[in-house]
């Protein structure tokens, strides 16, 4: 979502509300370190880097940013889903707050979910949540 919504151009698409949220603090949204660490490493790829302009400076501050409305937990010992190994992280970060909700583009992570979780398109989030 927060890739989705540094690289589109058009500033009222679901992605970009969702990010001018977490940046408001206009909704609770949690975060771990692995999944920071994930966000910066993606927005620094050179081809991702390249469709939304921004230097690493840029990327660190708005990440900062974002991690001053979120809140942080610790994922580590938390079994994860056996869905996609490389999801684990994501599935843990939901299991730690009963009624999160994972918000993302990625329609295999929302179609496949783990039972005792929810996962949301971000347009489906916009309805859900009314931003």
């Amino acid at each position: 979502v927060i890739v989705s919504a540094l690289i589109t151009d058009q500033p009222q698409s679901p992605t970009c509300l969702i990010l001018d949220g977490m940046l408001a603090g206009r909704f609770t949204f949690l975060l771990s370190v692995e999944l920071l660490s994930e966000y910066r490493r993606v927005l620094l790829r050179p081809r991702i880097k390249n469709l939304h302009g921004l230097n690493e400076d840029e990327v660190d501050a708005i990440l900062s940013e974002i991690v001053v409305n979120g809140i942080m937990r610790e994922t580590s010992g938390v079994s994860g889903s056996t869905l996609e190994k490389g999801d684990d992280h994501l599935w843990a970060l939901v299991s730690v707050q009963p009624g999160a909700i994972l918000v993302t583009g990625d329609k295999r992570l929302i179609e496949n979910h783990p039972e005792y979780t929810t996962a949301l398109s971000p347009r489906g989030f916009i309805e859900f949540s009314n931003i």
